[in-house]
């Protein structure tokens, strides 16, 4: 009797200590189990966490830029030197933006190309397409500086309703504050040549250090700019300052912004002689006006004084604009415009006149592409008659906006 007892206390034992053991396991694999569940949930959250940091700043930075190629068609009447020519280029120009407040902007631009199309062959004195192709993206303005063309950063302040003064300090292109026009001022997607781009002898340099102000009050504008250009044709560093007002006039035809601009520059250009260094300064007009829905009209004129050896002094242009609206494209135009410039004839064998006519329609074939057929006539006059030259170019630009 006392042994089954004894058995039966030992058994009870021994049932107790498996059975709690077993509870102890179980408990701990819960209690395991609840700690993975727990890294599990806070790695999510750590990856949440991440994931929201990066969507934060991706709010703050916007990527964008052109690609654009073109291939243009020559064909010159002029001295048995020249000749017949065709040529392609492709100009690359990547951005990015960032604003880490509504009043802070950090911008930089690069610069690639690929062939120089009819740059520095042609028969003409005046680039037949006004973009930056390979060698103008190389060793820019003698720095030794290849494909950054511009890195700034820009403070605004707003000082009232419709009231705000900009301020911008880095590498810099005078033609983003300077010389603006609604209708010619982009080569990309408007014309072609550099005459109906900007003022040719407005002298707008590009890519350099420098600093920019940009105040607005309604519509009241200023604009000044100065910056340190690298070297000039004759190999000297100069200073460049300008100083553009504008006004944006709001009637029942549409908007029109009329500027005046005055540029000037350090003493650094050789006058005709090639005995003293002289200043450059031009006076320079660029008035936009749309006529309705449809139609638009651009005046831009110029008037550069001669004390520094220069190729023209004076420049009258114009045209029109066209919107695709009258086929039922509002995305597409058609621009047709004309350049008259004079030349200075300072030296015995220099240009007399230039003039350029050039038409175009642009197609939108969606929010990114954009095809245009461009058409130029060209024509320049010497003080010696013999090397006059005239002609046409065809040409055809692609263009991925982004």
């Amino acid at each position: 009797m006392m042994k089954r007892t004894v058995s039966v206390i030992i058994a009870c034992f021994v049932f107790s200590v498996v059975s709690a053991w077993a509870q102890e396991t179980a408990t701990q694999t819960e209690i395991d189990s609840l700690k993975q569940r727990v890294a599990e949930l806070e790695q999510k959250q750590d990856d949440s966490d991440d994931g929201a940091a990066a969507s934060g700043w991706a709010e703050y930075i916007t990527i964008g830029g052109v690609l654009s190629g073109t291939y243009q068609f020559e064909w010159v009447d002029g001295p048995s030197e020249v000749e017949d020519r065709d040529r392609g280029a492709l100009s690359f120009q990547p951005e990015v933006s960032i604003t880490p407040t509504e009043s802070d902007e950090i911008f930089f631009l690069l610069g690639f190309g690929a062939g120089n199309g009819l740059s520095g062959v042609t028969a003409f004195n005046l680039a037949p397409w006004a973009a930056g192709v390979e060698d103008d993206v190389k060793d820019i303005n003698g720095r030794s500086r290849d494909y950054l063309l511009q890195a700034w950063y820009k403070h605004t302040f707003t000082i009232g309703e419709a009231h705000t003064l900009g301020l911008i300090g880095g590498i810099i292109d005078a033609t983003a504050y300077l010389d603006g026009n609604a209708y010619a001022n982009d080569e990309y997607a408007q014309f072609m040549n550099e005459a109906l781009v900007n003022g040719p002898n407005a002298f707008l340099p590009s890519w350099d250090i420098g600093a920019a102000a940009e105040w607005d009050m309604g519509p009241f504008g200023l604009r000044g700019v100065f910056m340190n250009i690298g070297e000039n044709d004759d190999g000297k560093n100069y200073n460049f300052y300008g100083l553009q007002m504008s006004y944006t006039l709001t009637t029942a035809m549409g908007e029109g912004t009329y500027r005046v601009n005055y540029n000037f520059t350090s003493e650094a250009f050789l006058d005709a002689q090639g005995d003293v260094q002289e200043p450059r300064n031009v006076l320079l007009f660029s008035f936009d006006q749309a006529l309705g829905d449809i139609f638009g009209a651009w005046i831009r004129l110029g008037f550069q004084t001669d004390d520094a050896l220069i190729t023209y002094d004076n420049l009258y242009s114009g045209g029109i604009n066209i919107s695709g609206g009258v086929w039922g494209r509002e995305q597409d135009n058609i621009g047709i415009g004309y350049a008259f410039l004079e030349g200075a004839q300072q030296t015995a064998e220099s240009i007399d006149t230039s003039q350029v006519v050039e038409g175009y329609v642009n197609f939108g074939l969606n929010d990114y592409l954009a095809l245009t057929f461009d058409l130029q006539y060209m024509q320049d006059t010497y003080t010696v008659a013999q090397s006059d030259v005239d002609g046409w170019i065809a040409g055809l630009r692609a263009t991925v906006s982004f």
